[in-house]
């Protein structure tokens, strides 16, 4: 009892004949591989195949699970009619995982669906499933805007809920690779695509699970691919299992990275809880940062750390009067002739500065001013909104803590400037004004590497429509980490 084995597929349409009118031949390696990946599903007779894909809903901050006694999807959508194709889901199975992340206070169930219908992603390798004789049941799960930690703590939920049923089953992660691979492809080319697809095969080749884990966001995102989430599920399914790796087949001839490859499980592994090892690297790595912080990030991690475990905003006076509380040096500065945890330049400066916090390299919470106020207060207020206040993300529980690496940018004076010709990504950051909306980015965010980026960027933040003339400053920070 207990996952057979799992699958990594691609989804692209026109492997289906109905849609690709013959075109689907310039993937015939994909094909195969795919066919022989559902010869081996069937071979294995498993009583649910659990299919986890980007093209479900989805949501930021929850795993859609399909409700439901069965679902149908077509590719009308793709031109293609008379395509229909049904599946029954796992009630059962649905419903337990559901229970059970209920019960752990984990984001996940069958709450918010907005299409019962099947998306491409699923649809496709239920084709092949269905050619090569497959009737079993399934069960359809969203993608989140989770880190990486969380995707894999879904795969683990979901074979622990498997398990407790007595389940057979087998995951199928569907997702493909790059998008832009060629420069005549449908996205065109980054040099990051090509490279994206070559470590991420090798690492289905080598079962390296903690690759899939570890890769670095601003390189996935500029590569665009779609799979990776699916993959980390994938991992955590497998979690604490040895298994046999092989990558069936890689092809991307159309611009778009399609990868098969396929992990059966041999037997337990006490040195795969990747999951663990992956958590214990982000730990260890903030450690590491905690050990050269500046007194700016000091002053913001104490500030969080205090507010999270004990609900408490520290005040300025508080923290010179009693800097151990806060991990800081009593005398380590000089103010007005007394010794001082913070420097003049925090006590006796105003300015405009920024929080940044991330976890496993995702931004966790941002919160700032463009307004001068008294710095060594800024920092304190706006460390306190970045991670309980941000509407993008939820507070930051204290379980996050080891893992919160964090930054205080503080900015110079804005000028203005006349276009976007004055600004430079990576020195400056732009403010966006028009009536009362405005709208600020911070300069050397990874992935945004033109001033249109920035600016376009900054009107959304402001709610300000993307070909509404804007007034333009630009600002320069020192970033303290």
């Amino acid at each position: 009892m207990g996952i057979q084995a799992a699958f990594v597929v691609p989804h692209p349409p026109l492997i289906i004949p109905a849609v690709g009118n013959g075109r689907e031949r310039g993937i015939q390696k994909t094909i195969d591989s795919y066919r022989e990946v559902a010869r081996r599903i069937v071979a294995l007779s498993p009583d649910t195949v659990v299919i986890t894909s980007p093209h479900a809903t989805l949501y930021r901050d929850w795993f859609h699970v399909s409700p439901g006694r069965k679902a149908v999807g077509d590719l009308n959508g793709f031109g293609a009619f008379g395509t229909r194709l049904e599946t029954d889901y796992d009630e059962e199975l649905t419903a337990l995982i559901s229970q059970r992340a209920y019960e752990t206070g984990f984001p996940a169930g069958t709450q918010g669906e907005r299409d019962p219908k099947l998306d491409h992603a699923t649809y496709i390798p239920l084709w092949f499933l269905r050619e090569a004789g497959f009737r079993g049941r399934t069960v359809r799960i969203g993608l989140s805007g989770f880190n990486p930690h969380m995707h894999y703590r879904m795969g683990q939920l979901i074979a622990e809920c498997a398990d407790e049923l007595g389940r057979n089953w087998v995951h199928v992660a569907s997702g493909d690779l790059s998008h832009k691979l060629l420069d005549d492809g449908p996205y065109g080319f980054v040099p990051e695509g090509p490279r994206f697809d070559a470590e991420i095969t090798q690492a289905m080749d080598q079962g390296d699970f903690l690759y899939f884990l570890s890769v670095d966001p601003t390189f996935a995102d500029t590569a665009a691919e779609c799979g990776l989430r699916s993959f980390q599920i994938m991992a955590g399914a497998l979690d604490g299992l040895s298994v046999r790796s092989e990558l069936l087949s890689y092809e991307g001839p159309f611009g778009v990275g399609y990868g098969v490859a396929a992990f059966d499980v041999t037997g337990e592994d006490a040195g795969r809880h990747i999951g663990e090892i992956y958590l214990q690297n982000a730990i260890d790595e903030v450690a590491r940062k905690r050990a050269t912080e500046d007194v700016y990030v000091k002053l913001a991690r104490a500030t969080v750390e205090r507010y999270v475990l004990h609900g408490e905003t520290p005040t300025v006076e508080d923290v010179c009067a009693n800097p151990e509380r806060y991990g800081l040096v009593p005398d380590a500065f000089e103010v007005d002739g007394k010794p001082s945890p913070l420097p003049a330049d925090m006590l006796n400066r105003d300015a405009r500065a920024f929080v940044s916090l991330h976890t496993f390299g995702q931004l966790r919470g941002c919160m700032g001013t463009v307004s001068p106020a008294p710095l060594a207060r800024t920092i304190i207020e706006f460390a306190v909104t970045a991670c309980s206040a941000d509407p993008r993300f939820d507070p930051v529980e204290p379980d996050e803590l080891d893992v919160l690496d964090m930054s205080v940018d503080v900015l110079t004076d804005p000028e203005p400037i006349d276009s976007a010709d004055d600004l430079d990504p990576k020195r400056y950051g732009v403010i966006v004004t028009r009536g009362v909306q405005r709208g600020l980015l911070l300069p050397d965010l990874d992935g945004v590497d033109t001033a249109e980026q920035q600016i376009s960027i900054a009107k959304r933040k402001a709610g300000i429509a993307e070909g509404a003339p804007v007034r333009l400053q630009r600002f320069e920070v020192v970033r303290h980490v």
